[in-house]
């Protein structure tokens, strides 16, 4: 059984799309998806810096749009060997695409929104994340909590990523949990918290043009890891997301309960799979990071895809 990974912010990396837009076609699909996004999305994945691509505008189009490219060149336009598909944070919306629940160019027009209209409300006030890896759970909760900091993001593996405002992270730095480290990350905001509840309004009312269809294959949520059966439960879940918490390790814990033998994840390829030596044990996997992995990437679907 074969799950697909969307990557999520922060995966992304100067020049990542050059390599893509090499094969055939995917230059024509990259300019289709700058127009839905409203960025220039080839001049940000070919020649942007990486300071450019934090932006949270830019980011989240880029990142779903290079899952996509590679997607696309890893099965064309058959998707019927896909079991499963699961995508962290702005992730879903390619998961969504992998489905076939929303059209990619519905996805990046979703997407377009959504990043403009959070990097709006991150800058209300400063605020930031940081990952808390290692240490009793129980205890990282604790302290998460007593510092006013949600646990934005619940990525299994020993790894929670807490978000609030930049003082009351430093807090949390100063005195972090016994037998943890506090490691801030390079993103513009709280994300997942109620300081992104500004941004849930502008992308409700963004999906009301779209008509998204019922998933082909298990299509995965962050709010609680369960499959989504319904095109608009699906849509009402990632608008709903961005203010709250992700919860990838439930999304796991399903993947392993569905009996998932391997995970392919797309470009920018390469945290979900860290993540999935902890949390998929006994799950082959690959980060798709460029087209000479494709044939690999290929073989993979042959093993393991089209069982559901």
């Amino acid at each position: 059984m074969l799950a697909i990974l969307c990557p999520g912010q922060g995966a992304q990396s100067p020049g990542m799309l050059s390599p893509w837009l090499e094969l055939p076609g995917l230059a024509e699909s990259l300019d289709a998806f700058s127009e839905a996004a409203q960025a220039d999305l080839r001049q940000l994945g070919t020649e942007a810096d990486a300071e450019t691509i934090r932006d949270t505008r830019y980011a989240q189009p880029l990142i779903v749009a290079a899952s996509l490219l590679s997607f696309q060149a890893l099965v064309g336009e058959d998707g019927s060997a896909v079991d499963v598909t699961a995508g962290h944070s702005v992730g879903e919306l390619a998961a969504a695409a992998v489905a076939g629940t929303l059209s990619a160019h519905d996805a990046l027009t979703l997407v377009g929104i959504r990043g403009r209209a959070m990097a709006a409300a991150a800058a209300v006030t400063p605020t930031g994340m940081s990952a808390v890896v290692g240490g009793d759970s129980d205890e990282v909760e604790d302290a998460i909590l007593a510092n006013g900091l949600t646990a934005a993001n619940v990525n299994g593996g020993g790894q929670v990523v807490a978000a609030g405002t930049l003082g009351q992270l430093a807090a949390l730095t100063e005195a972090p949990p016994a037998k943890a480290r506090v490691i801030p990350l390079e993103v513009a905001g709280a994300f997942h918290t109620e300081h992104m509840a500004p941004a849930v309004a502008e992308v409700r009312a963004a999906t009301g043009s779209l008509t998204p269809a019922d998933p082909r294959a298990t299509l995965l949520s962050n709010a609680d890891g369960n499959s989504v059966h319904t095109g608009t439960d699906a849509l009402e879940r990632i608008v709903a997301q961005v203010a709250r918490p992700v919860r990838w390790d439930l999304c796991c814990r399903t993947m392993l309960d569905l009996g998932v033998t391997a995970a392919i994840e797309l470009a920018p390829a390469g945290v979900l799979s860290g993540l999935a030596r902890r949390t998929l044990p006994g799950v082959q996997t690959l980060a798709l990071k460029s087209p000479d992995q494709l044939d690999a990437a290929r073989e993979l679907v042959r093993e393991h895809g089209g069982v559901r």
